[in-house]
């Protein structure tokens, strides 16, 4: 297990522990990066992270508190609740590889973000 932080300046910081799957490897040898955020139902998403992963398992519906790679998007997604289109699941925009678990859950960061807003992730 790997933990990290994902940083949002003048919000608060969201530590992450990451698995040992090749899709976290993959990450964490990018590892630090600035990217944007955003926010969808519960679920804060990255745009594109310098990782191109492949699907690893993916899976089509996720648990509370879920860290995941969406392949198609490049992007890192953390879960604290239903998407737009679950239902009595959480339900990803399609099939993502969970990669590891959101350690400090607070759902109220999610309503001091603002799309496009910027988040730092690296290694703790």
């Amino acid at each position: 297990m790997h933990s990290l932080a994902f940083e949002i300046p003048k919000i608060d910081n969201i530590s992450i522990e990451l698995d040992d799957s090749e899709t976290s490897r993959l990450i964490l040898s990018v590892l630090p990066f600035t990217v944007k955020i955003n926010v969808w139902g519960d679920e804060i998403y990255t745009e594109p992270i310098p990782v191109k992963a492949q699907e690893e398992n993916a899976k089509p519906v996720v648990e509370l508190y879920d860290v995941a790679y969406w392949p198609p998007g490049q992007a890192l997604c953390l879960f604290y609740g239903p998407t737009p289109i679950s239902k009595d699941q959480i339900k990803p925009y399609s099939p993502v590889n969970v990669i590891g678990k959101i350690k400090n859950p607070d759902k109220k960061i999610i309503q001091k973000i603002r799309d496009g807003m910027k988040a730092t992730i690296r290694i703790l």
